[in-house]
């Protein structure tokens, strides 16, 4: 925000007005204040209202609850990450208050419950403080026990005041938030909001008010990644799934199970990992193309059965919502350490795509993109999210659905004769008929995951093993030669290239711009395909001196991570070098900035 209030408490109505272009709003409290659902309104109101917005949130892991955040940043540009700094901090506890002060920016202003919180006097000077009985006035504008449920809304309706939001449209979220609850429950919601929105009315000196972004050639919708990745798949064509809940991928496999049978398809929630898979494996080869999913700990127990879904040559799709490990590891934190899983785990050679979604928008569309791979090359694709994107809410351009949904559903056309592991066939790209299908050769293909040959039935046969191998590989590379040359963002050659994939491109994108505004020589690549990698790179790489991979994971023993390994082994290019974290949080654009620095001057001082 430009500019913040300087007195806070005058005895007449507001109407001196702020013009700004964006605002970062933090809530902190705890997750069984319904944060949550007060920061996805305020999200969902941005989006309404042709506003860009992302959001960055935190949830403990225990089922008992605790402390817990969210972020949402509003603005009228480009917005490419959640926001290093806060302009308004919301802490309707103590612990809220003293653990997140510091994640405002010096002169933000923090909204506090004055009947939980007491300010810090060595801390007013550097913020300004504005005192609202939060609990309390709840209680009067409501009363009962609903006070528990109804503080953020009352919440919702000061900050509602305090940024000029528009009322009507908030009014129509809180009533589709609580749709199918008792009306009782929807007018106590209507009433606590009213009344924080009359108090902010009478007790405010100035607000704040987000300036109007361009209009769009077309309508906005607002969702998470979750979201954008299950109606992405159902959009597809998929009809069928199964899986096992697990943190933070359930919301997938939830929204699957509710929405599928509407299209004539239904998504089973399977005993176990290994079940889920071997069932997806199942329908696939029946000829309805497949999804399954977990997050780290799932994709572990899946792994056999992804080799064996190589081998037969069985298209699948696979959501790995990454989350921080090893084993149980951070179940609500981020991280991008299942690179290596995805690429290589299974026993044997066993080859398999790859990809990585950038944002919430291009969920969307990678679940698209998944799809039509796995069923054009019979094979296993990976689709990495993390769960930093998975809670992650935006607004983007509603997708062209009449153009975009597709059906895949199986065909059983009679065909003259049929050979599901063709050793002469183009790039070693082949298809299984489903069953049911008649060959009219009376010659009908196995499936095993035993090694095979073109007929499908088993062979150990050293040559059959060495060309079915190399089979499977020239699918991949097919692949590669055909997938696109990503563009460098900012010139094409300099001093320092940033590469990465996933979650991390806003945060990189917005340190690319601060550095070139400095004067410093600064690019950005981003990789949506990581397996196999697209063509092209090494000759981006030769622009530049330094390469530094930033990624969500380890070092590693040499110093550089699991993209930047995979990049190492495949360009020997010893310019490439990590900038990780594992700390469970996402990337701040300064952290990038100031770890970049801390490189560049061990660089310079090691050449010394």
């Amino acid at each position: 925000m430009s500019e913040t209030i300087q007195s806070a408490s005058p005895p007449e109505a507001v109407e001196r007005i702020h013009p700004i272009q964006e605002a970062v709003i933090r809530i902190a409290g705890n997750s069984q204040d319904g944060i949550q659902a007060m920061g996805q309104i305020l999200a969902r109101l941005a989006g309404r209202s042709e506003q860009e917005v992302m959001t960055y949130m935190t949830i403990p892991s225990t089922i008992s609850g605790g402390p817990s955040i969210f972020q949402v940043r509003i603005g009228s540009g480009e917005v490419l990450s959640a926001g290093d700094d806060a302009d308004f901090l919301l802490a309707f506890y103590q612990h809220s208050y003293e653990n997140h002060i510091h994640s405002l920016r010096k002169g933000g202003i923090v909204l506090y419950d004055t009947d939980n919180v007491e300010p810090k006097p060595e801390w007013q000077r550097d913020y300004v403080h504005i005192g609202v009985p939060i609990t309390s006035q709840t209680i009067e504008a409501i009363g009962g026990t609903a006070r528990d449920k109804g503080k953020n809304i009352f919440a919702l309706g000061l900050v509602a005041r305090f940024f000029d939001l528009n009322v009507p449209k908030l009014e129509q979220l809180i009533r589709e938030r609580f749709q199918g609850k008792d009306e009782s429950v929807v007018r106590n919601a209507l009433l606590a909001f009213h009344a924080g929105y009359a108090y902010a009315a009478n007790h405010l000196q100035e607000v704040f008010r987000l300036a109007e972004s361009r209009k769009r050639e077309r309508a906005q919708v607002v969702m998470s990644g979750n979201e954008a990745l299950a109606y992405g798949l159902i959009a597809a064509g998929i009809r069928f799934g199964a899986a096992y809940p697990i943190t933070p991928w359930s919301e997938v496999m939830e929204i699957l199970r509710r929405e599928l049978p509407k299209y004539g398809g239904i998504f089973v929630q399977a005993e176990d990992e290994i079940a889920a898979i071997s069932m997806a494996i199942g329908a696939s080869y029946a000829g309805y193309l497949a999804v399954t999913g977990s997050s780290g700990p799932g994709i572990s127990l899946k792994s056999e059965a992804v080799g064996w879904a190589v081998n037969a040559e069985v298209p699948l799709v696979i959501i790995d919502v990454q989350r921080a490990g090893p084993s149980t590891g951070m179940p609500t934190n981020p991280e991008q350490s299942d690179l290596f899983i995805a690429c290589y785990g299974s026993h044997g050679d066993a080859p398999r795509v790859v990809l990585a979604p950038a944002d919430v928008e291009d969920c969307f569309y990678t679940a698209i993109e998944a799809v039509n791979i796995a069923r054009e090359f019979s094979v296993p694709v990976f689709i990495l999210s993390d769960q930093s994107i998975a809670t992650r809410i935006e607004a983007f351009l509603e997708p062209d659905l009449e153009r975009l949904c597709q059906d895949i559903s199986p065909r059983f056309d009679p065909v003259p004769e049929h050979k599901p592991y063709d050793l002469n066939a183009p790039d070693g790209v082949t298809h299984h008929i489903p069953p049911g299908t008649r060959v009219l050769n009376g010659k009908y293909p196995v499936l095993t995951g035993l090694e095979h040959d073109e007929m499908g039935h088993p062979s150990a046969l050293p040559k059959i093993h060495a060309a079915m191998t190399a089979k499977r590989r020239r699918k991949l590379q097919a692949l590669a030669r055909r997938l696109p040359r990503p563009e460098t963002y900012g010139p094409n050659e300099g001093q320092v290239l940033l590469v990465g994939w996933g979650s991390t491109r806003g945060p990189i994108r917005e340190a690319v711009d601060r550095a070139r505004a400095q004067g410093l020589s600064v690019s950005a690549l981003h990789l949506r395909h990581l397996n196999p990698l697209p063509n092209g790179l090494e000759e981006i790489f030769s622009g530049f001196r330094h390469i530094f991979v930033v990624e969500m994971n380890d070092e590693g023993l040499y110093g550089y991570g699991q993209l930047a390994s995979i990049l190492r082994a495949r360009y020997c290019n010893p310019n490439i070098r990590g900038i990780n974290k594992t700390d469970g949080l996402t990337f701040k654009v300064r952290e990038i900035l100031e770890r970049l620095q801390e490189k560049l001057n061990a660089l310079e001082a090691r050449s010394a």
